[in-house]
């Protein structure tokens, strides 16, 4: 028990002991007690248990200040054990979030392979109906053969930087613009790898809120192909420069 029972218990013994030799001492014993007036014998014992109940107060009142502190602690430790709980629920929520996130991130990459590769497969389609013999006929088959290798080898931009290459060769403006915007069928594989890049871009911009792989497909030969692109098709007539008009079909 609490210390401060103890001590009650003690005083409470003591002073009852000092009653009892105060009885048989001061009133000539219990005999003489037990004939005293009820007012007078009414008196005593308020005189006498007034102390008793006084210091008996006073030790509840420690006491439950006591046990008050002891829930105060109580309510404390249990709201610091709340909080870590929910710092818990927090950092496990992150933890799925950015687990979602390279999941989604994984799986955009996958899908930026055969995207990448469906790009490499329309500038070459569009460099072989400018440069191959259904257009200027300025590179043989056998040049061409080998581009398509090389993609095949997984150099998936081997026909974007050749028509960098291309296009910075020419001096003349309007030999530029022919060269992607030359006829129906260079407008249409134009507008196709534009088309099929934003889409991409877009992609991108949902799985990575940092902007890294946007801005990594951007520096790639795609990226600066459909820049030059782009700028081409700002200047096409409507009817050529609306992939929605000239179709994303490729017509073998």
């Amino acid at each position: 028990m609490n210390w401060r029972i103890w001590l009650g218990l003690s005083l409470t013994t003591l002073w009852i002991l000092l009653g009892i030799i105060y009885i048989n001492v001061s009133v000539g014993g219990w005999l003489a007690f037990g004939t005293l007036p009820a007012e007078e014998l009414g008196n005593f014992l308020e005189g006498a248990f007034a102390p008793l109940a006084f210091l008996w107060l006073v030790i509840g009142y420690f006491l439950q200040q006591k046990e008050l502190e002891q829930n105060t602690d109580a309510l404390r430790a249990q709201a610091v054990a709340i909080q870590r709980t929910s710092e818990q629920a927090v950092i496990q929520t992150e933890n799925l979030v950015a687990s979602e996130v390279h999941q989604r991130q994984d799986t955009f990459l996958q899908i930026t392979n055969s995207v990448r590769a469906q790009l490499g497969s329309i500038a070459g389609l569009l460099y072989l109906s400018s440069q191959g013999a259904t257009g200027s006929g300025a590179v043989g088959s056998d040049e061409v053969a080998k581009l398509f290798a090389a993609q095949g080898a997984n150099d998936l931009e081997a026909f974007s930087r050749r028509l960098l290459e291309t296009h910075l060769s020419m001096n003349d403006p309007q030999a530029q613009f022919d060269l992607f915007y030359g006829s129906v069928v260079r407008a249409r594989h134009t507008n196709n790898f534009i088309f099929t890049f934003e889409r991409l871009l877009r992609r991108a911009a949902e799985v990575d809120m940092e902007n890294m792989i946007h801005d990594a497909l951007s520096a790639s030969g795609h990226g600066f192909l459909y820049r030059i692109l782009k700028r081409h098709q700002e200047n096409a007539p409507p009817e050529w420069s609306d992939h929605t008009k000239t179709g994303t079909h490729i017509n073998f």
